[in-house]
């Protein structure tokens, strides 16, 4: 069948970005102290919730994993996979990770050993700060932001593939308020979703290529110019574009592929050359505290000392997640067919935040240990050129840093392509009418090419002459109405749960009863 756009579902999130460029352009002050004001309501009033709902969707991924259903294939019984488990994980992991842990591994802990929360009462550069530091990192980037990425991802996969219902968010919650229900508030729910990821991207994009033009001024000279940023954007943007568009097989897959073995190399580079025996024993000793200490550190609000700490990391970092979470479930769910429900928490929750733990416990521990060691340089790095500099300024302590940094900049890049084009395939299915499991996919390209473009010109805009800091707020804000999509979807694996012979309920009317072969191929060809 033809596919056209959702109109209801496109242009509210279009208009949205739209406006708030223009509000930007005509009162800037205004414009961020609005968003601000917004931000820090959102974060005062629901503290609470952000903290105990993503400590509540790790529980759930945990018992879903012990639990019968672990054993249901996404697809049925007789689904084969859409791709080979190795290349599976390497597109979750490179989805997931994006360009945030590359720089932020590094950045991050100088923040906690320097500045660690009032209300925990620990001194500020002492042992116990750097145990505190790499213990946060943990807690930040591992199995609690997979858990809220993994728990909608394997809902959606499992209404999708297994109920046969259409690729939206709102179908999250056909099994509990049923189809017709359902089909009424559709686009509002997609468009919320939608607009909390696009304005992601944009923010996401216009860092990305900052941090970039920043490494090339290195070696280029000159500063940062809105052409050199628009050069870098509209590299960016095109790459990302054309990964999407070739398809899953052919270009998210290599992309993804490539951007895992430089991670690896460059992790391996780091152990090699690094204070090696440091980040073993400073790793193994945070990730103690880190499991010792989990459950308060997961619902620490700062409330009892009025310590802002909390809002502006931990609960400022579920937002994020939960902003994104709802769109990146459609890509996750999308992939995972043919695979039983305890491989997908196996890919997308277990190995991406092991993985994680060893990236940390390489990074973090020796980001700290050359700040320690050498007088805080790297601290003092960061709060005079910004923590794309922090990296940069980490790989000149190694050896062949005239290779590896301008490794690191194709890395930078690499990273956020895969990322992008993963959400720009998602972004452009979503704003696609009427497509179901046994769909082309690639019929979608339109979108992903206005979306790309809309992205790009949006972030360049923003970075070059507003500043990012206004469509960064926007997008946190899409957290909170993120996270009930996400909290309400989620009874539904609890009643398959209960009873797992629910999944085989009848398909809609005029959906196919089983996938054919060949036409659930089309949109990986």
């Amino acid at each position: 069948m033809p596919h056209s756009i959702r109109p209801l579902v496109f242009w509210p999130t279009f208009l949205i970005l739209l406006a708030a460029v223009v509000a930007s352009f005509i009162d800037l002050d205004k414009f961020l102290a609005v968003t601000s004001a917004l931000n820090t309501a959102v974060l005062n009033h629901f503290s609470w919730l952000f903290s105990l709902g993503s400590l509540y969707l790790l529980i759930l991924g945990l018992i879903v994993y012990v639990s019968p259903l672990g054993r249901i294939r996404i697809g049925g019984e007789h689904a084969e996979p859409l791709l080979p488990k190795l290349r599976w994980f390497m597109i979750t992991l490179c989805t997931t990770l994006a360009v945030g842990i590359l720089f932020w591994t590094t950045a991050e802990p100088l923040y906690h050993y320097h500045s660690p929360p009032t209300g925990l009462e620990l001194a500020a550069e002492s042992p116990a700060a750097e145990r505190f530091a790499m213990s946060t990192m943990f807690l930040h980037w591992t199995f609690t932001p997979y858990a809220i990425y993994a728990v909608p991802a394997l809902t959606f996969a499992l209404i999708f593939y297994n109920r046969r219902q259409r690729f939206s968010i709102a179908s999250l919650f056909e099994p509990l308020f049923g189809a017709v229900r359902v089909k009424k508030i559709g686009g509002l729910i997609d468009a919320i979703a939608l607009y909390a990821l696009v304005a992601g991207m944009a923010s996401s994009l216009g860092t990305g290529a900052l941090t970039i033009t920043g490494g090339l001024n290195g070696y280029i000279g000159g500063e940062t110019t809105p052409w050199k940023l628009a050069i870098v954007i509209a590299v960016i943007v095109t790459t990302f574009v054309i990964s999407a568009a070739t398809g899953l097989r052919r270009g998210i897959a290599r992309m993804s592929s490539l951007n895992t073995w430089l991670l690896l190399a460059l992790g391996i580079f780091v152990v090699a050359f690094g204070p090696t025996l440091y980040m073993l024993g400073l790793g193994a000793e945070s990730l103690g505290d880190y499991l010792d200490n989990f459950f308060s550190k997961s619902l620490y609000t700062g409330t009892a000392a009025n310590d802002s700490w909390a809002q502006s990391w931990s609960i400022f970092y579920w937002a994020v997640w939960f902003a994104w979470a709802p769109v990146t479930a459609l890509f996750l769910g999308r992939i995972a067919r043919g695979y039983t429900v305890r491989e997908f928490l196996n890919v997308n929750m277990i190995f991406p935040s092991l993985f994680a733990i060893v990236w940390i416990t390489i990074f973090s521990s020796s980001a700290l240990y050359f700040d320690i060691q050498g007088d805080a340089p790297l601290y003092g790095v960061l709060n005079d050129s910004g923590i794309e500099q922090v990296l940069y300024t980490f790989f000149a302590q190694f050896p062949l840093s005239s290779v590896t940094v301008p490794l690191l900049l194709f890395v930078a890049f690499i990273s956020y392509v895969t990322a992008a084009d993963s959400n720009t395939d998602a972004i452009g299915n979503l704003c696609t009418r009427g497509l179901t499991a046994d769909s082309d996919m690639n019929s979608a390209l339109p979108m992903k090419i206005v979306w790309g473009l809309t992205i790009g010109i949006v972030s360049w805009v923003m970075v070059s002459f507003v500043g990012i800091d206004g469509v960064k707020m926007l997008s946190n804000l899409g957290g909170l109405p993120a996270m009930i999509i996400v909290l309400i979807a989620s009874a539904s694996l609890w009643r398959w749960i209960a009873d797992p012979t629910a999944l085989t309920a009848p398909p809609l009317m005029g959906h196919k009863a089983s996938i054919s072969s060949s036409a659930r191929d089309k949109d990986a060809a």
